[in-house]
């Protein structure tokens, strides 16, 4: 916001140095001092200086002289009022009557692209919402796709062009183990609707899993049939990869009833994904590399009385044990996840032409991307060291880990809709005029970015122990109490009739309206940190942060009948408009009732 005049008061310093005939870096940096009821900047240069002079004497003493000098000779540039040294460090302090009405002028001129950074030249690809397929969409794959949604908006408007992906599971044996309990003990069924399919299948996986999982304490006659099942789905998985035609077929059907119900949970959570990749297409490629890794002696063959395997530690000459060894295709020449995840790395980088590749996978797959990532090395795939892995610490109940195959998970569609009967219960109790839409449309925004927060507002490295009450409060940090922080602003807005075109902020600031300026102003440097260290709880905490202030804004700044009533209204709109992009770069809509 006031780049020239940075650059100007930058070379006044020059000036004053180059006087001096004193010994300065090429570049000079300047970062933002403590705010203590005033804005300004500061730089280290000092040290710097005295560090190039290479005289004898004490290095911090010479810094402080040096910083007393330049401070007494450089000019200050319109927008600042004061400059001084503060021991070694030159500081020059802002006109807090301008910077104030700065920072909401740019607010308001720039609107929903506040904090927008400047293209970066950089294509970046951000992978995630790749659940299984023939299983169903449950609240573990929605903190998937909030993470990974949220990332890839800070990254795009921080100012990285972004490529969403999506890469679904969508064959392997647990996908063959749904498919043929399918066949064998429901064939020609089919319930309707896109979510009664998508439960339905898990279900049967479920049924399935139980077929073919060994108990304790069975017959010889249930570990017969056990051993049976277990064979032909194994054989059914050996026809789909030889290309069987009915095989093939009964597999798309059901795909197509899991991913029906991925898309429309997808269109809910706002994630516009650009790329699908699947599983089940990497197969083939996936082949290929293994056989160019065999015959460059990276990868052993010991077929068919093993598997194909890379030995990643002997590869790369380690003496202790870390990424250990890799197991990239059966004996029966089946692909293995390693594999085709080899075969995905190319298809990105070649067919997409990304710098960087960020895959969205929870905590448990962080060797299996370790391990992927080293022999993509050990290939001599350069973009090994553009890869990254985002994991996330995976959603757990009270009673223990959630597992599709136990049965025991929390279906995303259950939760998002007991969310909005809450909130619809809440509305019809505190704002009952509000109209059937209006309170539709409400317990969607509140009720989904109630839940959206509650998934995302936790560090992605820790678990989240779901709990139905506390995912759905709305109390304290939640969307909610930052939803309605927004609602406020609105209000105040809406009685203002009009935001004023222009207004000073040139008198005595109340502490909340220095305190809810400087929040502000603070938006575009947690939008590129939260973007550049790939975590959107930056944005999370600061989300909430910004209407914290808010709200003691609104309970102790009189707006409408106040003698600053302009530059007020301007002030609230600002901070209005500061929210929704928050809340917008948290898979969150803005709502303007509550």
């Amino acid at each position: 916001m006031f780049d020239s005049e940075i650059l100007e008061l930058t070379a006044s310093l020059r000036e004053a140095l180059d006087r001096a005939d004193i010994p300065y870096p090429e570049q000079i940096q300047w970062n933002p001092t403590p705010f203590r009821g005033r804005w300004g900047i500061g730089t280290a240069v000092a040290f710097q200086a005295a560090a190039l002079e290479k005289t004898a004497g004490d290095v911090q003493e010479r810094a402080r002289e040096i910083a007393s000098m330049a401070a007494r000779e450089i000019a200050l540039p319109s927008g600042f009022e004061l400059v001084q040294a503060e021991k070694a460090y030159i500081n020059a302090y802002f006109d807090t009557a301008i910077y104030a009405t700065r920072v909401v002028d740019t607010v308001l001129q720039q609107k929903e692209n506040f904090g927008r950074g400047a293209p970066k030249g950089e294509r970046v690809m951000v992978e995630y919402a790749q659940p299984n397929t023939h299983h169903s969409f449950h609240i573990g794959h929605a903190r998937n796709t909030v993470l990974g949604e949220s990332l890839a908006r800070l990254v795009e408007f921080a100012g990285f062009e972004t490529v969403r992906a999506s890469y679904p599971g969508d064959i392997g044996l647990g996908v063959i183990t749904c498919v043929w309990a399918y066949k064998k003990f429901h064939d020609g069924q089919e319930p309707e609707g896109v979510h009664e399919r998508g439960q339905w299948l898990a279900k049967i996986y479920y049924e399935a899993n139980q077929l073919v999982t060994a108990r304790e304490g069975e017959t010889d006659e249930e570990r017969q049939l056990r051993e049976q099942y277990d064979a032909e789905r194994r054989e059914m998985f050996r026809l789909w990869d030889r290309g069987d035609p009915e095989v093939r077929e009964l597999w798309r059907r059901t795909r197509e009833w899991s991913l029906a119900e991925l898309y429309d949970i997808l269109e809910m959570l706002g994630a516009e994904i650009d790329v699908f990749f699947f599983e089940s297409d990497m197969d083939e490629p996936a082949k290929e590399i293994v056989e160019e890794l065999i015959s460059l002696g990276i990868a052993e063959d010991e077929r068919p009385e093993g598997t194909v395997f890379v030995k990643i530690d002997e590869k790369l000459n380690l003496d202790r044990e870390k990424y250990r060894t890799s197991v990239l295709l059966r004996q029966d020449g089946t692909t293995l996840y390693s594999a085709k995840d080899l075969a995905l790395a190319k298809r990105k980088f070649d067919s997409y032409d990304v710098d960087r590749s960020i895959y969205v996978v929870d905590v448990r797959q962080s060797l299996h991307f370790d391990q992927v990532f080293k022999i993509l090395e050990l290939w001599g795939f350069e973009q090994a060291a553009k890869s990254h892995h985002l994991s996330y610490g995976f959603v757990t109940l009270p009673g223990g880990m959630m597992s599709s195959r136990m049965g025991n998970v929390v279906l995303y569609m259950d939760v998002a809709t007991e969310a909005q009967r809450r909130v619809l219960d809440i509305i019809a109790e505190k704002n009952p005029s509000l109209s059937e839409e209006e309170r539709r449309v409400v317990a969607r925004q509140v009720g989904l970015g109630a839940l959206n927060y509650a998934l995302i507002s936790v560090d992605n490295t820790k678990e989240i122990v779901f709990d139905w009450d506390k995912a759905l409060s709305f109390e304290g940090r939640s969307a909610p109490y930052i939803q309605n922080a927004h609602v406020r602003a609105n209000s105040i807005l809406k009685k203002s009739e009009g935001v004023p075109d222009a207004a000073s902020f040139d008198y005595e600031l109340l502490e909340m309206e220095l305190e809810l300026i400087e929040r502000i102003s603070q938006f575009p440097d947690v939008v590129q940190r939260a973007a550049n260290e790939y975590k959107p709880l930056n944005m999370s905490n600061y989300a909430y942060e910004l209407a914290k202030t808010f709200h003691g804004f609104y309970h102790t700044v009189p707006v409408l009948r106040s003698d600053r009533r302009e530059a007020r209204i301007r002030l609230t709109a600002a901070a209005k408009q500061t929210l929704a992009n928050s809340l917008r770069l948290l898979d969150i809509e803005p709502p303007d009732r509550m």
